[in-house]
Parts: structure tokens; sequence; C-alpha cells
């Protein structure tokens, strides 16, 4: 039987070992070889599995197959080592929290007559709380995107909804108008990052080839919980006052973050890469702390002999420096507005969803003053709404992975959904649009006609398979744009989510406080009409985008490799970048994570594995 204790350049090799593919086998027994005990001893390692820290799963090992060994020459690791399943859990939990910002700018729509009349204010002076607030709503994820790229997914989803719900009891109690106007914008502050934090999230675990489907997903919450917000909130002013709207939103706030503070695992790539590394300790879940502690305890108790061993890498681990954060850059969304290809693609799709939110805040009105319906009945109105989106989310996901895989397969490109494609030299803007742009034209006929079919006010009917066919078709559009958006800029999806936001948001203000004045001045019919054809008359842009994006894509990205290059060069000069070292925390263009290295069996590779 050979010795259980590993030699000390054993255990400097195995803790040094890539984990890429290894999901932590748990404690081994004794009887082992001497290579297969240091693997599997290190108390360090040992809590470190790479199953996904233990969130949103039951601790175990997930399976491997499927996933070759990276060893193997031009076989890549997988992009993300997340299950299937576990993907999955992981899109619903993020998009499940992203529904609370759209919830919230529309949930109290049916209650601003009464907030109006309880503070004796004017409709016009009611409606600038939700003004303001999508004007936060736009504003916020600048600064917390750029957070989240750096920082790490779950502080800001912290920080996000201990914000928001302490809002939402300072609305529950306000007794003013003025209250309500400034807690409001604090109530959007917290809510509106977890829209981009949603799209961040997908960029982290999913590739280009299987996006489609995870973002149909995703985009569900922007136009479901607009659909259904009216009717909830409706139904609670009516029958429980207007306050109960901000309770409410308060309780399922917590019943959301709780779960999530429990199980939801960092996955940004500047910190955990492909999900393989352990992140720094105020990262992890509760249930990763369980796990990390059992498994140190059946160590103790099952390896008696190799406590010298443990000893050892734990005063290691105590000479490790402490993980420093990177300061974020709360520009950055800003920056990329002015980049010709996402400038564009952001500025229109910011049009196209400003035509929902016009439709949205001024229907409550046309359906009182046309048809004389109560709040509860105009809040049922938003469910076709709803069924539309749910409809184009679950079908044009696959249509989009499908006509990637078209495009690649015309190239003569190989494509494997597990691992993330070069797409330096894809036509992806030709890939996503040419499922999008149908659907855009879709939601230029109905904006067109939208306005007539109210100003004459036909059958009830018509509306409601409007609204259902604006579902689709609108929902659609902004979801290739969201996949197109994270194909792009897949390593700074938190600031480029929230650069769509924000032109979404601030478009989204403009035309839902001057709808009203339009429709006052010449009519519903030729005010959204004159939405429509603002909608023609832009829409040469997006060919532009196809036929350019390219090359715009190839200028940014040789333009980033020279800040790049010049940027290690100055670290060399100062010292802080070894020859042969590169700065990591981002990933290359194929989406792996390049990370600092070090000579093989130093101290700084043992601890960081």
């Amino acid at each position: 039987m050979p010795s259980t204790e590993p030699r000390p350049d054993t255990v400097m090799s195995a803790t040094a070992e890539p984990d890429h593919g290894r999901r932590g086998s748990g404690v081994s027994s004794p009887v082992q070889s001497e290579k297969t005990s240091a693997n599997s001893i290190d108390t360090h390692d040992s809590t470190e599995t790479p199953s996904h820290h233990g969130a949103l799963t039951t601790g175990e090992p997930p399976s491997e197959a499927g996933n070759p060994s990276p060893d193997q020459p031009g076989n890549p690791p997988p992009y993300s080592v997340y299950t299937l399943w576990e993907k999955r859990l992981i899109v619903l939990a993020a998009s499940l929290s992203a529904f609370f910002s759209p919830l919230t700018a529309q949930i109290y729509l049916p209650a601003l007559p009464t907030l109006a009349k309880e503070f004796n204010v004017t409709s016009s002076q009611i409606n600038l709380t939700v003004t303001t607030y999508l004007i936060f709503q736009g504003i916020t994820p600048m600064f917390i995107g750029g957070f989240a790229d750096t920082a790490g997914r779950r502080p800001a989803y912290l920080i996000c909804f201990v914000v928001y719900i302490a809002a939402n009891i300072g609305l529950a109690l306000s007794k003013s108008y003025t209250s309500v106007l400034v807690v409001r914008m604090l109530q959007s502050a917290g809510s509106s990052t977890t829209v981009a934090l949603n799209q961040a999230v997908v960029a982290d675990i999913i590739t280009s080839a299987e996006r489609g489907q995870y973002i149909g997903i995703t985009v569900i919450p922007i136009v479901l919980a607009p659909s259904l917000g009216p009717v909830l909130g409706g139904i609670l002013s009516q029958y429980l006052g207007w306050r109960s709207i901000f309770w409410f939103l308060t309780i399922a706030a917590v019943v959301c973050v709780i779960p999530m503070l429990l199980f939801f695992p960092e996955t940004c790539r500047a910190i955990v890469g492909d999900g393989s590394i352990r992140p720094p300790a105020i990262y992890r879940t509760f249930w990763q702390m369980i796990v990390d502690w059992r498994r140190k305890r059946a160590a103790r108790r099952d390896r008696p002999s190799l406590e010298r061993v443990t000893s050892t890498a734990t005063s290691a681990s105590q000479r490790r420096p402490k993980f420093r954060l990177t300061p974020p850059n709360l520009l950055g969304s800003l920056f990329i507005l002015f980049e010709k290809e996402v400038g564009i693609v952001l500025f229109y799709s910011g049009v196209v969803f400003a035509g929902f939110y016009a439709i949205a805040t001024a229907m409550p009105a046309q359906l009182k003053e046309h048809y004389g319906y109560s709040d509860v009945v105009v809040g049922l109105f938003y469910l076709p709404l709803a069924g539309g989106s749910i409809v184009t989310a679950f079908v044009c996901g696959p249509l989009i992975n499908r006509n990637f895989r078209r495009h690649a397969a015309r190239l003569g490109v190989e494509v494997q959904s597990s691992r993330q494609m070069d797409l330096s030299g894809f036509p992806i803007e030709r890939a996503r649009f040419e499922i999008g742009v149908p659907l855009l034209w879709l939601n230029i006929v109905i904006m067109l006609v939208w306005g007539w079919v109210m100003q004459e006010r036909v059958s009830v009917a018509a509306p409601i398979v409007l609204l259902f066919l604006m579902g689709v078709g609108m929902i659609g559009f902004i979801n290739t744009i969201n996949t197109l958006l994270i194909d792009i800029y897949p390593h700074k999806a938190g600031a480029a989510v929230a650069a769509n936001n924000l032109t979404r948001c601030l478009i989204g203000a403009a035309f839902s406080a001057a709808i009203q004045p339009m429709i006052d001045s010449v009519g519903s019919g030729w005010a959204f009409f004159i939405l429509g054809a603002i909608y023609i008359v832009l829409f040469p842009l997006l060919l532009v985008v196809m036929k350019k994006g390219p090359q715009w894509r190839a200028e940014v990205a040789a333009k980033e490799k020279r800040k790049k290059e010049k940027r290690e060069e100055k670290m060399k000069a100062k010292g802080q970048l070894e020859e042969g070292e590169t700065r990591g925390g981002f990933p290359d263009e194929s989406g792996e994570v390049r990370g600092k290295s070090a000579p093989i069996g130093t101290e700084k590779q043992q601890e960081d594995v």
C-alpha cells in the first residue's frame, strides 16, 4: 500500500493542476496513489468544488459527459462547466429577479387617479412619477452594470434589492406627493439594474450558438411584467388601497432575494471564469459554505494522517494576498453608446420600445373614455400583450439559434453549443436581423393602425388582437437585439445591457410624456401613425449595420487589443507584471478567461486554482 503522505512536490503539482472539467469528487478512499491523494485531500481545493459552488444544485458533482479533456490539442475547454439544467435554473432565477423593474413601472398605473386625488395634484403632476421612474431606470444601470462586470453579479444583486425593498417601504408609508416623487426615483434605482444583470448572467454562461433560446426567456419579464402589473395594481388599489401595492412589492422582493442569496452562484467570468474557479469567500452562497464545511470535516475525519499537509496548505492560504476589487468603469456604458454599430442598434431599438411605452401610457385613459371600462378591466387588456410575448419567446429563440447554425454551416464552421465561437469573421448581424426584421415590420404595421382603431372606437376585439400581435412583433425584435448586443460585448455584458436600458428608458420617457399632448393636438390616429412613420424612416440604419457591422467590430477589436498591449507594457515597466504573464480578468475573443499566470508550483498557483 503506498504511503498516504504525499511528497511536497506532488502536492504542489496537484494543486497547480488546472481545474477544467474536474467537478470535485469529494473525499476519496485512503487507499490510493500519491497523486490521487494529493488531488483530493488538500482542504483548500476540496472545498472549492467546481460543481458550480453548490448553487441551485443538490451539491452533487454534475455529470462530466460531453466535457472532453482540455489537454487534448485543438479541443478548448467548454465555455461553462454548468450542466444544462443548472444553466436553465440560473437563467430562470435571474429572469425572475428582472421581473421587478418593469413590474414596478406599471403596477401602480391604475392607481394614478387615486393618488392624484389623495395628494390633491393634477394628472400631469402625478404622471411625472412615471417619467422620473423611467429616467432613473435608464441612468442607474450605467453605474451598477459596470460595477457588476468587475465586482461580480451577487454584490450587485444585493445592493439593488436592499435599495428596492427600503424604497417600497418608504412609498407605502408616504404622506405627501413630494415624498412619493422622490422615493419613486429611489425605487427605480433599486429595481432597474436587475434587467441588465439578467442579460449579463446569460452572457456569463451561455454561448452564441444557444443564446437565442435563453435570451427569449429573459425577455419574457420585460413585457410579461408590464402586462400583469396593471392587472395586479388595479385589483390591489380597488380592494386594498394604493398603499397595498408597495407592501405587495416589498413582500415579493424579500421572497425573491432570500433564495438568491442562499443558492444563486457568482457567474461573473472576471471572478469565476467558466465556473470552475472557486470565488472568494465574500462571493460564496450559504449552500457553498455548508458544502465546504462538510467536506473539511470529512477530510479531517477520514484523513488524520494528512493533518500535517492540511496544516501546510492552511498556512499557505494565510499568506495569500487578499482579494482585490478592480475599480469599475462607471462610464463604460456611455462609451459604448458612442461606438458606431452599438450606438445605431441601441438608438433604433430604443425608439421601437418607446412605442410600447406610448401605447401602455395612453391606453388606460383611452379605454376608459371610449369604452367606459373600470381599472380592473383596463388592466386585463394588457394580458393579450403578455400572451404574444410568451409565444414569441418560445418560438423566436429556437429560430435565432437555427439561423445561427445555418450561417455557420454555409461558412463551413463547426458549431458546438458548449463552446464559444470566435465571431470576428462571422456575419452575426445578418444572422440575427434575418429573424428580427420581419417581426419589426409586423410591429410597424400595428403601430400605424393602432391609433385609428382606438379613435374610431371599433369592436373591442380589434385592440385585443393588435395587442397580441404587438407582443409577438415587438418582443421578437427586442429579443434579437438583446442577443446581438451580448454577441458583440460578451465580456462587458453588464455595461452593454445598461447602455441598452439607458437609451430605451430615456426615449421611452420622452414618448410617454409626449403621447398625450400629441393625441390632444392631432388625435389618436395621427399620433400613433407618426410613431410608425418614424420606425420606417429610421429603418435603413439597420441595413447599414448589417452591411458594415463586421468591419466595425474588427476595428473595435483592433483598438481594444492595442489598448491592452499598452496597458501590459506599462505594468511590466512598473514591475507589476512579470514576463510571460497577462493581465487576467476578462475573456478573450473566444470567450475564455485568460487569468494571470505564474510558474508551475508557486504559491500563487497553489492558492488561486
